[in-house]
């Protein structure tokens, strides 16, 4: 690809190469083959039920040893909360009072989040902090018709010169009201839910990726709530931040795979997606790292249910992680008889769902020793599955490789040939859905981290179509953090409760029961 000199500096501005870059159009060029999913992880197929039994044993071997390791919780918080307020923006700028009602309009347009968003009105945690606006603003909302109360809350919450819900960072916008109306947010709920589990020695670290324009607001949230939530839990916060680098953007390219110019002729490069934050997880120094996203929390009381289940993976990952370094530890000693061998092998594909090669049995002691080894000094990641109830996103299946070797992966289903009828079935009949509830372990049986760059399968990255300017272009993902970013972990998929998972990705989220004080 010929690129001018001023495109050479852009690039190298962007702390990329001109390798790089042809690297990433050769990408769009070829495409991104389609992953091969074998068939859904299901209950002891891939995917460990719990009892009351094995819960217990998991949250007091974690109790016991937490404060032994250095914890942390990773929480992707870079979004702007635009993506939730979506039916709202076309509502205020579509919506005429005086050429139809709100019913012939909501009819109309089939917005029928907007019937829900109307009943629901008063409970949203930002409903008092609208109508005082309002009010301050000449505005009598207590005699206005109920379609333009509607419109004038909608307006006040997402016009620029008023909240401007839509153009914060979603993690500092109000989630909850409680009972003295104190409203907080994601931000400060994920503080009160890291001291019930991601705490050891009395020290709560939590690190944030944020957009580098919300850090002062971040900074400043944390410092009026600091004090209150440390006084509470009676634990103390170490809050860090990063942001996306500038080097995991990519090139965006024209339908015929050109370099996408904006009117100025300079390369347009697009933000990569979650997998860009593999940088920021790898700067990152703890024993074990809690990963959870900025809109999935609750209101407090349901928060010892949600910590409970975050200790259990904790402690199956700790327990699997000792036996794992055990096993290490004697291989190094190159002093094994074949039984020793016979059990590390059993706890490869009974304990951490790892598919021995049919290959393996033909090969000398000396390469079982380094082929048990390479397997078993990965990271590991301990993966919460919730049943399937049709949430849109990635799920966890065992896929083929181009070896034909097996392996759990989690894989969206944009990963997915869905015009292969086979693999299209195999995703209709999953049980499980993904909902980003990871606790990791990053460090290897000698205590050195791993460079989680080594594990990434690059194959697995994305190409989506966008536009910009009303023209249509192509933009390439990065492997998904917890998708190929992370194919060659040790993968353990675990099923939790559906209580577990309460994300926000519209508004009106918020008016589910996990999200309410009074139900």
């Amino acid at each position: 690809m010929s690129f001018t000199e001023n495109d050479i500096q852009q690039i190298e501005a962007n702390n990329l190469t001109l390798s790089v870059v042809n690297k990433q159009i050769e990408t769009f060029k070829s495409g991104i083959p389609f992953t091969n999913i074998s068939e859904a992880a299901t209950l002891n197929n891939g995917i460990t039920p719990l009892t009351d039994e094995s819960i217990q044993k998991y949250i007091s071997f974690f109790d016991k040893e937490k404060d032994k390791k250095s914890l942390l919780k990773f929480v992707p918080a870079s979004g702007a909360a635009t993506r939730m307020f979506k039916f709202l923006f076309r509502f205020i700028s579509e919506y005429n009072s005086n050429e139809q009602s709100l019913n012939s309009y909501i009819n109309k347009t089939n917005l029928r989040e907007l019937s829900l968003f109307m009943v629901g009105l008063e409970k949203f945690p930002f409903f008092n902090l609208v109508i005082e606006l309002l009010k301050s603003n000449g505005i009598d909302y207590d005699n206005l018709s109920n379609q333009e109360k509607v419109w004038y809350f909608a307006k006040a919450m997402l016009d620029e010169n008023q909240l401007n819900f839509g153009n914060q960072p979603k993690g500092l916008l109000p989630f909850h009201c409680y009972k003295n109306n104190h409203i907080s947010t994601a931000f400060e709920e994920h503080l009160y839910e890291a001291a019930l589990y991601a705490s050891s020695n009395g020290v709560a670290k939590l690190h944030f990726t944020i957009s580098e324009v919300y850090k002062d607001k971040f900074k400043e949230e944390f410092k009026n709530i600091q004090s209150k939530i440390e006084q509470k839990t009676g634990v103390n916060f170490d809050i860090s931040f990063s942001y996306q680098q500038k080097s995991t953007d990519t090139i965006a390219v024209t339908l015929k795979n050109k370099p996408f110019r904006i009117e100025d002729g300079s390369l347009l490069f697009r933000p990569s997606g979650h997998g860009a934050l593999l940088k920021n997880l790898n700067a990152l120094d703890a024993d074990i790292i809690f990963i959870k996203n900025i809109d999935n929390v609750v209101v407090y009381k349901y928060k010892e249910e949600v910590s409970k289940y975050k200790k259990v993976l904790a402690g199956i990952l700790l327990k699997l992680q000792n036996q794992t370094f055990e096993y290490l530890h004697q291989l190094d000693s190159k002093d094994l008889t074949a039984d020793h061998l016979a059990t590390i092998e059993h706890f490869l594909s009974s304990e951490l769902s790892i598919k021995i090669s049919e290959e393996y049995k033909k090969y000398t002691e000396y390469y079982k020793i380094e082929y048990l080894k390479e397997k078993l000094n990965r990271p590991i990641r301990v993966c919460g599955m919730v049943k399937n109830e049709g949430e849109p996103g990635g799920g966890p299946f065992w896929v083929k490789d181009h070896k034909s070797n097996l392996s759990l992966q989690i894989v969206e289903s944009s990963q997915i040939n869905l015009k292969d009828q086979n693999q299209a079935d195999i995703l209709k009949n999953a049980t499980h859905f993904n909902p980003v509830d990871l606790v990791c372990g990053v460090k290897n049986y000698k205590d050195e981290k791993f460079d989680l760059e080594n594990y990434v399968d690059h194959s697995a990255a994305f190409i989506t179509k966008k536009t910009k300017n009303g023209k249509d272009l192509k933009a390439l993902e990065l492997p998904g953090l917890w998708n190929g970013s992370m194919a060659y972990w040790t993968t353990i998929f675990v099923e939790v409760p559906i209580i577990t998972f309460n994300p926000v990705k519209t508004v009106n989220d918020l008016l589910k029961a996990p999200h309410q004080i009074k139900n």
